[in-house]
């Protein structure tokens, strides 16, 4: 009779390790969790305000939440109530944040490819042209040097704005441009100035190096990969690249044409400015409605129409793997193609010269209704529990929900149940997707047998 020997520590590491790769949804949210919960107990000190005493605990765990979530929502301004420890630590908590979504969301797609079969991890390999079989350095490596070297960048550009355009000290100069880089960056939309951005409205020099890294940060770290190595050679671009790109682009010009339209003569946001400046806030406010919770004119005043045009917006988000939230571009595209290659009459849906496999339209539609359930479920509640009305309501619910940050105003006014639900969507909504995304591609059951079809009404 042979006996099983007992496991050693060397089984029991391998035992703990293979747990982790088959459970990763845990990994994300203890590590949320667990920055968020560090981000709350600084943010309670005494030092993080300038005044005595010290923020209470609903301030410092929803704005921890906001931090870590790379989202900007706000119940306290972050210039005047956060001392520079507060302002530091939040800086602090937007990069791990954003650097956590990217890596976390680039290793997920490693797994998946260690769990494909090999013909099918050989063939994706090829076809990504990005990234090794389980190069797990590769990728930490890659987004450490792209959040950095554009953080960079933007730091370069709003500083010296800061220093020759507004006269601000050196050491003043640098610091507002490095948080804003990174705020910016990381899609968090956190700013040290009181009105956030509204006094910039009409200065290129401040708005555009913002707006391009909020851009930059929501393509993805796959996106940028690419980018960096075959620029000038399209043709080699992966699906998710050109989709990516090109929902992006499409999205900028008619987000750009609908905000500045509408609210060209509305005097308490565009109206106020020259046409040049019109036009500079509605680019800069189409961009950051899609991802971060920077603003350059007054939400709270902007026409209840254009809410709800920036609501779509909010919603879809940006790239995958990268610091937008929402539901992003790449699921928003294949739910495009699906429909237009059903009405076509098509056997299968295509996109852009390639076929999209059926798991593949199954998670998209999973992940639109479950965001959409999410969404109706925390508006409701809000609606009960307050007396907002439904447009601005909904605003707060899809932002916090998509990350995005923007607000009409009634956040610091809402209850502490109210403001607990805002933060549980910014939590939800930053680790939900990518946990959700991972789980239904990894899950992969074989039956034995098929039930009989039987096709019912639609319509």
């Amino acid at each position: 009779m042979r006996v099983r020997s007992p496991a050693g520590p060397a089984s029991t590491g391998r035992r703990a390790r293979g747990q982790v790769l088959q459970n990763p949804a845990r990994v994300i949210v203890l590590s949320f969790a667990a920055a968020t919960a560090v981000g709350t107990a600084l943010l309670s000190l005494p030092v993080a305000t300038p005044g005595p005493g010290h923020a209470s605990l609903m301030e410092a765990l929803f704005t921890a939440t906001s931090a870590v979530c790379v989202t900007g929502h706000l119940v306290v301004n972050t210039a005047t109530y956060w001392s520079v420890f507060g302002q530091v630590v939040i800086l602090a908590l937007i990069q791990v944040g954003g650097f956590g979504v990217m890596t976390l969301a680039s290793l997920l797609g490693v797994l998946v490819s260690r769990r494909l079969g090999l013909r099918s991890r050989i063939t994706a390999a090829a076809e990504t042209r990005s990234m090794g079989i389980g190069d797990v350095r590769r990728v930490v490596t890659g987004v450490v040097l792209a959040s950095l070297l554009l953080e960079a960048v933007a730091t370069v550009a709003l500083s010296a704005r800061f220093y020759f355009g507004y006269h601000e000290r050196a050491g003043q100069a640098l610091w507002h441009g490095v948080f804003h880089a990174v705020s910016a960056f990381n899609n968090a939309g956190f700013s040290l100035f009181e009105d956030n951005l509204v006094e910039f409205a009409a200065d290129p020099w401040v708005c555009l190096p913002i707006a391009f890294a909020v851009i930059a940060g929501g393509l993805g770290f796959p996106v940028l990969l690419q980018l960096r190595r075959e620029l000038t050679h399209p043709r080699l671009w992966t699906l998710n690249t050109r989709l990516v790109l090109a929902a992006t682009a499409v999205l900028l010009v008619t987000s750009t044409a609908f905000i500045t339209v509408m609210e060209w003569n509305n005097e308490q946001t565009l109206g106020r400015l020259s046409p040049g400046g019109r036009l500079l806030a509605g680019f800069f406010q189409a961009v950051i409605t899609r991802t971060a919770g920077f603003n350059s004119v007054d939400i709270g005043q902007l026409d209840p129409a254009t809410w709800l045009g920036m609501d779509v917006l909010m919603f879809i988000g940006g790239g995958p793997a990268g610091t937008a939230g929402g539901l992003k571009v790449t699921t928003f595209a294949v739910l495009y193609f699906i429909i237009y290659s059903e009405i076509r009459g098509d056997g299968a849906v295509s996109a852009l010269g390639k076929r999209l496999p059926r798991s593949t339209h199954r998670q998209a539609a999973t992940v639109a209704l479950l965001a959409v359930a999410v969404v109706v479920t925390s508006t409701v509640a809000l609606l009960v529990m307050t007396e907002f009305s439904l447009d601005r309501v909904l605003f707060e619910v899809i932002s916090a929900f998509a990350t995005v940050g923007l607000s009409t105003g009634i956040t610091p006014d809402l209850p502490v149940a109210g403001q607990l639900i805002l933060v549980l969507l910014m939590f939800l909504g930053r680790v939900g997707p990518v946990t959700l995304a991972s789980a239904l591609a990894l899950r992969h059951t074989t039956r034995l047998y098929e039930l009989p079809k039987e096709r019912p009404i639609i319509g």
